[in-house]
């Protein structure tokens, strides 16, 4: 049986640190792993299956001997070093932005569309964390009733912005509560000329403006899910729209997701059993019971959380649903070491030679 070298880039952040923790538990036989992250985090230690290991600083040279790359340190360290790695033989999984538009590159959710990983050339990439929740759930009422049109305006976390962003919040929220003025350097986007605070308040800007007046957090999650449904970002299959907010939560995002179905049979009871009948997606949808998604509840879980599913009375062939994951674990680790092991499983595991 082949093992595989893998090489965790950006290991010491959030995301990192999760992608060691799943990678502990999945089902890629690992010879060796390297935790690579930036000069100023070199030499830290963290565990990989009880085993200590030493941060080194990525550089080029880091990728030798590499099969495997996972990726989470940001989309300008992703430009910079996966080209490299590809060029020492890794397959490298990016869980940033920056190669997902790319038309060679697959753009993949599995059990979604991981047939598209056997027309890999060495870097295959992870979608928004935004977008890996809700096309899980529509993915197989897609398959079964076909869609036409999909309205979500999401409810994200502030880990989804890094932890910087994260503890200004937490300290934001100890500010007002002491009755002192709270200080904003980093939200909505710290490319951004104005910065809010976010504890106790709603901040409807992720990512900077485009010039449509869309953000490109919205603008991602369009042209990403129309990628992944049809291999194609701009496809005139399905029409999408989003809106984008960032909330006080510290991990888990929500979204409140309107579709149209192509074939009127759906039925809410139809779409409850097939959520119930997919894996990875747990029903959670009892209004009797107040039983619901909730952030708190989905975090530290790999599942996609579905709820208060209901028919539009207004527009026939129309439903609303609410999902929930946690955007550190669901949106990003846990679906790029699932990519890892779909690699693993097909023995994609390597560079094609043009």
């Amino acid at each position: 049986m082949r093992e595989y070298v893998v090489a965790i880039l950006g290991a010491t952040g959030a995301v990192g640190q999760r992608l060691i923790s799943e990678l502990e538990q999945a089902n890629i036989p690992v010879k060796q792993v390297k935790l690579l992250a930036s000069k100023r985090s070199a030499g830290k230690k963290l565990q990989f299956k009880g085993r200590e290991i030493t941060v080194e600083e990525a550089t080029p040279e880091s990728f030798t001997g590499v099969d495997l790359v996972l990726s989470s340190a940001g989309g300008a360290v992703s430009q910079k070093l996966l080209p490299e790695a590809v060029k020492r033989g890794a397959v490298c999984v990016d869980n940033t932005s920056a190669f997902r538009m790319d038309d060679d590159v697959p753009l993949i959710i599995p059990g979604v569309n991981d047939e598209q990983l056997a027309h890999h050339h060495g870097i295959i990439a992870n979608p928004n964390c935004s977008t890996i929740q809700m096309v899980a759930a529509l993915y197989p009422i897609f398959q079964r009733f076909g869609l036409s049109q999909i309205i979500v305006s999401t409810y994200q976390a502030v880990s989804g912005a890094g932890k910087a962003a994260w503890d200004e919040m937490l300290q934001q929220a100890q500010d007002l509560l002491n009755g002192q003025q709270p200080q904003a350097q980093i939200l909505p986007t710290g490319a951004d000329r104005k910065h809010y605070p976010l504890a106790f308040n709603l901040l409807p800007q992720i990512d900077v403006f485009e010039n449509d007046g869309y953000t490109h957090e919205e603008w991602k999650m369009i042209h990403e899910t129309k990628k992944i449904l049809f291999n194609d970002q701009d496809s005139s299959q399905i029409k999408v729209t989003a809106t984008c907010v960032r909330v006080p939560v510290e991990i888990g995002h929500g979204e409140t997701v309107y579709f149209v179905v192509k074939d009127h049979a759906a039925s809410v009871k139809a779409i409850q059993q097939i959520i119930t009948q997919t894996a990875g997606l747990v029903l959670q949808d009892d209004p009797s019971k107040q039983l619901y998604p909730q952030p708190l509840q989905a975090a530290g879980k790999r599942e996609t959380f579905v709820g208060r599913i209901r028919a539009d009375e207004e527009n026939a062939g129309a439903f609303h649903m609410w999902v929930v994951a946690d955007n550190l674990l669901r949106g990003a680790a846990s679906n790029t070491v699932e990519i890892a092991e779909c690699l693993v499983r097909d023995n994609l595991v390597r560079v094609p030679q043009d």
